[in-house]
Order: structure tokens, then C-alpha cells, then sequence
């Protein structure tokens, strides 16, 4: 007969605790201890990644420079090509007023130059031809980073025609009692060149710099799309109608095989002497309707015949 278990005192249990918990909290520090040292030798891979990434970007843009001075010369033949592309940009368009658009019909080029340094920054610059709207025949808004390594902004000044300041024109609106009242409409794109408190977080150069002007003609052909699809909504009506016209006639069209079928008949040894070839086709289908397969080869002759 085996000796009864000693007892454990609860004093004992409690000892026993703390030293496991004690071993666990020194596990677990040395678990956290080893990860960040191993995340520290991931840190410096992806230092190293970053600085040989921006050599390759570095490389890049400038062997992309001669293809975006191509590019620009084959858009200047096209009329209304950057207001057309940023109308139809889906987030900027919705940053674009009715006035805004009509400035911006007479933009002719934008280019976005990239500092050598790409980290440093890039500027945007957007040229005009003479407007009704400012003098400047060239607006342009820098990024860069500043003196605590901030990314900053700056901006050419616009140099606004007498009453055509978009960025502070008034607006009337009608209230409910028919009176009008002047509100000033801030709400321009033009705004965005004298909006310089936070670079950092500004998402319309970002937008125009790694979207728009990486391929601005992606852009462009979405308004033809979308006039394609326009004209064919347009149609919709006539396309009904036809269905319409051709559920009326399908009492006709059966009356009208019987004829089919004699016409088939004569136009046999016409089709025939024209592509002897398809006399053995034809004859292999005997389980076919005559009339229907007369119609298939005579669509087929067209086709060999022209």
C-alpha cells in the first residue's frame, strides 16, 4: 500500500505561483527583447531597400523625361485635352466648378517636374494661353521639404483679371422668400494654390502627380466612352420599337416559309454553280429546314463571293 500524498501548504502554493509567473514575465521579456532586435535588422533592410528603390526611381525618371516631352507635343494637337482629362477624372471632377471649367479650357499643357532628389519633392505646372480670367501664362505649386525635413508648399500668385477671382467671386442664391443674397463661394480648384497649411496631407498634387500625368489619356477617352454610351441610351426608344415591329411580323414571317422553301428550290442551282464547294455542306443537312439553310449559304456565297 503506497504512502499518502504530503500535504502542500498554501503558503507553498503561493511561492509556486510567483516563481512560475516570474519565469513567464522573463520568457516573455526575452521574447520581446529578441524581436526587436530582429526587427531592427529588418529596419535596416528596408532602409537599405529605400535608398536603392529611389536610386532605380531616380533612373527612371529620367529616362521617362524624352517619352513625356513626346507626349506633350502629340496633346497639343488635340483641342481641350486637359480639361476634358480632368472633368472626367472621377475625384477631381467633383472639385470643379462651372467657372472653374471655363478657365480651365484654356489650359494647354501641365507638367510635373520631379526634383532630382524625388524625396526632396516635384513641382506641378499648368500653362495657359491668354484668358479673360489672370495674366499668368504659367501657374505652378511646388512641394518641398523645408528646414525640419516638413514637406512645405508654395505657389505662384495669380494674377486675377479685375472681378474674375474665382477663389472669392460671390454666388447668388435665392432664398425662400424670392429675395437674392450674395454668399462668397470659396469653393474653387483655383483655391488649392494658395491652400499651403498642411503639404503633407495634400492629396490633389499627389492625385495629379502619380495619376493624372502618368496617364492623363486614360482619362481623356472616358468622355468618349461616356458620349458612346449616351448615344446609345438615345437609341433605346428605336431599338424597342423595332423589337416591337418584329414581334408583329413573326405571323408574317411564318406564312412567308412556304415561299421560302420554292424559293429555296430555284435558288439552289444558282448557289450551287456559284460555290460548287458547298453543295456537299448543303447536302450533309437534309435534317435542317430547307428554307433556313438557304439562307445560311446564300450568306456564306456573299461572303466567298466577295
Amino acid at each position: 500500500m503506497s504512502a499518502p500524498a504530503a500535504k502542500v501548504s498554501k503558503k507553498e502554493l503561493t511561492t509556486n505561483h510567483k516563481e512560475a509567473l516570474e519565469t513567464l514575465e522573463k520568457e516573455q521579456q526575452e521574447a520581446v527583447e529578441r524581436i526587436d532586435e530582429v526587427q531592427n535588422e529588418i529596419d535596416k533592410l528596408n532602409e537599405q531597400a529605400s535608398a536603392e528603390i529611389l536610386k532605380v526611381e531616380q533612373n527612371y525618371n529620367q529616362l521617362r523625361q524624352p517619352f513625356f516631352q513626346k507626349r506633350s507635343e502629340w496633346i497639343a494637337k488635340i483641342p481641350d485635352f486637359w480639361v476634358t482629362t480632368l472633368i472626367s477624372h472621377p475625384q477631381l471632377s467633383s472639385l470643379l466648378g462651372e467657372e472653374d471649367e471655363e478657365a480651365l479650357h484654356h489650359l494647354t499643357r501641365i507638367e510635373v517636374i520631379e526634383f532630382e532628389d524625388v524625396k526632396s519633392g516635384y513641382r506641378i505646372d499648368f500653362y495657359f494661353e491668354e484668358n479673360p480670367y489672370f495674366e499668368n501664362k504659367v501657374i505652378s505649386k511646388e512641394f518641398h521639404l523645408d528646414e525640419s525635413g516638413d514637406l512645405a508648399s508654395k505657389s505662384t500668385e495669380i494674377q486675377w483679371k479685375s472681378g474674375k477671382d474665382l477663389t472669392t467671386r460671390p454666388c447668388q442664391i435665392l432664398n425662400k422668400g424670392g429675395r437674392k443674397r450674395l454668399r462668397e463661394e470659396p469653393d474653387s480648384f483655383f483655391t488649392w494654390f494658395t491652400d499651403h497649411t498642411d503639404a503633407g496631407a495634400d492629396e490633389l498634387g499627389e492625385l495629379i502627380k502619380d495619376d493624372i500625368w502618368l496617364n492623363p489619356l486614360q482619362y481623356y477617352l472616358v468622355s468618349d466612352i461616356d458620349h458612346e454610351e449616351g448615344e446609345g441610351e438615345g437609341n433605346g426608344d428605336e431599338i424597342v420599337g423595332l423589337e416591337d415591329s418584329d414581334g408583329d411580323e413573326e405571323d408574317s414571317e411564318e406564312d412567308e416559309e412556304d415561299d421560302d422553301d420554292e424559293e429555296g428550290f430555284q435558288l439552289e442551282t444558282v448557289i450551287f454553280e456559284r460555290a460548287p464547294s458547298l453543295e456537299q455542306e448543303f447536302t450533309s443537312s437534309t435534317n435542317q429546314n430547307f428554307g433556313s439553310m438557304t439562307g445560311m449559304f446564300l450568306r456564306r456565297l456573299l461572303l466567298s463571293c466577295s
